[in-house]
């Protein structure tokens, strides 16, 4: 263990914590040989769970040293809830926060070393979180969802209409009923869906295990809440350094958005990849996005020493 390249095995440990009375499904990798290591916390962005191609960022952060845990959202994955596949940017961060008082009871891992993580929803999950939370000791956002207001106006008219329409027949059904409305997440453009820019049916799809029981649908309530969900807001309150990646052709979240609001934030470092939203988690991009982030880590004395 005593060049810079050393690569670390790890070890996986699965783990129940929870949130809301309901049991989150989490996995921690922990670097072997690593004494009490810095550990990163991970969520999926929007309706995504945590085989998405989280455990490939994760694998990569334990084999240069630092811990990563990676969890489901309730009513995702393999954690508890119902009904299920309920997208709430409200819920996901009580997870995270539960996550996180989680991650800093374990004894394998350094309580004051936690960074969190996100990406495209989750992104402005940790940018809001990281505000909020003087414990924490850095944050990862990639492609992140800062504003919801660019989301809505990316909509074509007739999409927007349908998903409020979608959204109020799910809210008056669960309210009159106990009944549930789905919308699907993805589709290819011309298809309504939650996510049906070009390149986001075969970029979601990129991510979903070839064996994955995952449903393309989510309750269309959501869509009343995201375009409310603005983590720019805040982003200014955050003290602690900063890593935040954009792709140039993102159509999912734009840009020139996350950059305006990552020049907010006082202690931070910004990368624009020449990507598209889906890019970064896999292949070559995926390699350059890592490289990034784990440089990151090094600098701010995250990773061990050699």
């Amino acid at each position: 263990m005593s060049t810079a390249n050393t690569t670390y095995e790890y070890k996986a440990i699965h783990s129940i914590f929870l949130s809301g009375g309901l049991k989150c499904a989490g996995t921690l990798y922990l670097p072997i040989g690593v004494n009490n290591p810095a550990v990163i916390l991970l969520a999926h962005g929007f309706a995504g769970i945590r085989n998405f191609r989280l455990n490939a960022f994760a694998e990569r952060f334990a084999e240069a040293g630092v811990a990563a845990f990676f969890f489901d959202y309730r009513n995702f994955g393999d954690s508890e809830g119902e009904p299920r596949h309920w997208v709430d940017p409200k819920r996901h961060q009580e997870d995270y926060y539960e996550a996180l008082k989680h991650v800093k009871s374990m004894p394998e891992v350094d309580a004051n070393r936690v960074i969190l993580w996100g990406s495209s929803l989750s992104g402005g999950h940790v940018l809001t979180i990281a505000g909020k939370q003087p414990s924490i000791a850095a944050v990862i956002a990639q492609v992140p969802h800062v504003s919801g207001i660019p989301t809505m106006l990316a909509m074509k008219p007739s999409d927007l209409l349908t998903a409020i329409g979608a959204a109020l027949r799910d809210i008056l059904g669960n309210a009159f009923f106990k009944s549930h409305y789905y919308s699907p997440v993805i589709g290819k453009p011309g298809k309504f869906a939650a996510m049906n820019s070009e390149g986001s049916w075969e970029g979601f799809l990129q991510l979903v295990p070839k064996d994955s029981q995952w449903e393309n649908k989510v309750l269309a309530r959501t869509f009343l809440k995201i375009p409310m969900y603005s983590p720019s807001h805040s982003v200014h309150r955050i003290q602690v350094p900063s890593l935040v990646i954009a792709g140039s052709k993102d159509t999912v979240t734009p840009a020139a958005t996350t950059k305006r609001a990552a020049t907010k934030i006082k202690d931070v470092e910004f990368h624009m990849l020449d990507s598209t939203h889906f890019e970064p988690y896999t292949g070559e991009c995926f390699e350059e996005n890592i490289s990034i982030q784990i440089e990151f880590l090094k600098r701010h004395g995250f990773c061990p020493q050699m």
